[in-house]
């Protein structure tokens, strides 16, 4: 079955606009596209308002890649992910009792921006991320304490940014940068 065909008078919204700006600047560090060109184009798709308007920024840009996300799941008990592996761009992280344990500091992040969503019953949850990373938790909803989480003063142009949302119930997440 195929989808509708996007309508061009459509309003953008704020996330039409994220992600063409992500299409963007992987265009760039893919090599598709040069400064000055990625320059113009977000400039172009910044100030769009339609989808109409929009399309030409995105214009001969090579096919999107497939959605990368993954679920991790569990009723209770630990989940646990360390060491070198492969973090998606959405990733959604389900315990309804337990603990949670994500290390970052040596996954391979392949993505400028990665979206980590907890549903979270009771228990702890522990995010370790990348030394410069940029973690924004507006999106997080606790019920009982709250997030413990001290940012960093300043990162590296290009750092990666972890944004954590969903919601947790009785438990407490605690964020910390690598030491390495």
């Amino acid at each position: 079955m195929t989808s509708p065909p996007e309508d061009p008078t459509r309003m953008l919204g704020d996330d039409d606009r994220d992600t063409a700006v992500e299409r963007l600047q992987e265009a760039y560090a893919e090599g598709h596209i040069s400064h000055e060109e990625l320059d113009e184009r977000l400039q172009h798709a910044l100030t769009a308002r339609t989808r109409g308007e929009l399309a030409p920024a995105l214009a001969s840009l090579p096919a999107q890649k497939a959605a990368t996300a993954s679920t991790i799941a569990v009723a209770s008990g630990r989940i646990k992910r360390r060491g070198v592996w492969r973090v998606p761009r959405n990733l959604k992280v389900e315990s309804a009792f337990g603990k949670v344990h994500l290390d970052l500091s040596r996954a391979v992040i392949e993505h400028p921006v990665i979206d980590i969503e907890l549903q979270l019953g009771t228990g702890r949850a522990r995010i370790t991320v990348p030394r410069d990373a940029i973690v924004d938790v507006e999106g997080l909803h606790t019920g009982w304490k709250d997030v413990r989480y001290r940012a960093r003063p300043s990162s590296r142009p290009g750092a990666p940014q972890i944004r954590i949302s969903g919601a947790m119930g009785f438990g407490r997440l605690k964020i910390r940068h690598a030491r390495r």
